[in-house]
Formats: C-alpha cells, structure tokens, sequence
C-alpha cells in the first residue's frame, strides 16, 4: 500500500500546522478526556470483566500498519471465527458497550494514537489490513484515502456514519475524496462542530468502520 507521492509535498505548509494543532489540543484537554477515560475504563472492567482496552491494527497514512487503541464494547468472543463487520442490534456488544459506542466515548484511547502521531484528530477512519486489501480490488482509487493521516472523526462520519459493507463504503469514500481534495482549516473546523452534534444525536452509531471488538 505503498503510495507514490506524500501529501506534505502537495499541500503547503497546513499539514504541518494541522499535526501541531492536533497535540496541543490533545495535550490542553487532558484534564478532561483523562479523568472521564478512567471512569468509563472502570465502568466496562465492572460491568463486564475481561480486558479494558482493545486493539486492533489499522492502516493509516501512505499505507502504514498502525494498531489503534478504543474502549472494548463487544464480549471477549467477539473474533473468535475472524474479522467481520458489526451490523444492527449485534448481539456481541455489550449492553455498555452499546451506550460507549452511542456517545462515542469508546474512541477516546485513540487520542493516545493522535500523540503518537498515528492518527489526526480529523481525517477519514482507518480500516483493517484485511479489509483494505480486500477494498482495494474492489473499489476505484480506494488506496488514495490514504494520502493523508487518518482521524477520529471525519467528512464521511458527519455525512453518512459509519459503512457496513462494500456498496456503503463505496458511498462514504466519496466523503474522503472531497475531504483529501479539500482539506483545509475550516472543513476541519466544520467537521469538528458538526461532530459535537453527531455525539449529542448518537448518529451513525449502529455501526463501527471494521473494528468487530472495537
């Protein structure tokens, strides 16, 4: 997944900015996604036991195996017969679990991610290895999705949600093509207000973008 030409080198000085925004942030709402992350890390090892954390490897910008970090929802057994994609009323959530997910408080180890510079705090949603190779054979130009690093959140998550098969990621890819082409500060600005929304409304939460433990 190796791609020929890095965004840094098409896109001006933003990129960079746009990395330096992301860690100071990050850095200066600690005192708050800190203190909420242990309590909801102490609500899932009392309500369900097993480990708190989940990890998963993604692929993130020019093709590069990361592994993301989110609050475990679904039971232990979740892959036990392999990677699959989460579908509506999934009974291997768990009954928290499907309240972390509404809310969106699974995704908040992923700010560990964005200090470690794996993923943006906006930017289309990584996918699994097995699943972009598989998207990859399938979709057109899916690989460009890739030019830029990752985010939490993004133009395809506040316009569609989250896609549960091929046809749907089809649809949701147009969103990370007008992000990639378009990127600057005030789309981010304007994805980042609208996700307030979409975690105040729960939209798109039925679904996760691959992540069958997640």
């Amino acid at each position: 997944w190796e791609l020929r030409t890095p965004v840094e080198s098409r896109q001006g000085l933003y990129p960079t900015v746009k990395r330096m925004s992301d860690i100071a942030l990050t850095a200066v709402t600690a005192p708050i996604w800190v203190p909420l992350a242990l309590l909801v890390a102490a609500v899932i090892k009392a309500s369900s036991g097993g480990p708190v954390i989940f990890r998963q490897p993604r692929v993130g910008q020019g093709g590069r195996v990361f592994t993301i970090n989110k609050f475990r929802t679904m039971t232990t057994d979740a892959e036990q017969h392999g990677p699959q994609m989460a579908v509506e009323d999934d009974s291997r959530i768990t009954p928290i679990g499907r309240h972390l997910r509404k809310y969106r408080l699974d995704e908040l180890p992923q700010l560990w991610n964005v200090l470690k510079g794996d993923l943006s705090l906006v930017g289309p949603r990584p996918e699994q290895p097995v699943f972009v190779e598989q998207f990859i054979h399938t979709i057109p130009f899916y690989n460009d999705r890739h030019l830029i690093r990752p985010g939490i959140t993004g133009w395809a998550q506040v316009n569609h949600g989250y896609a549960a098969g091929t046809d749907e990621t089809r649809v949701k890819l147009r969103y990370d093509f007008f992000y990639v082409k378009h990127l600057s500060f005030w789309l981010d600005l304007r994805i980042t207000i609208r996700t307030i929304a979409t975690v105040l409304t729960g939209f798109g939460s039925r679904l996760t973008t691959c992540a069958c433990s997640s």
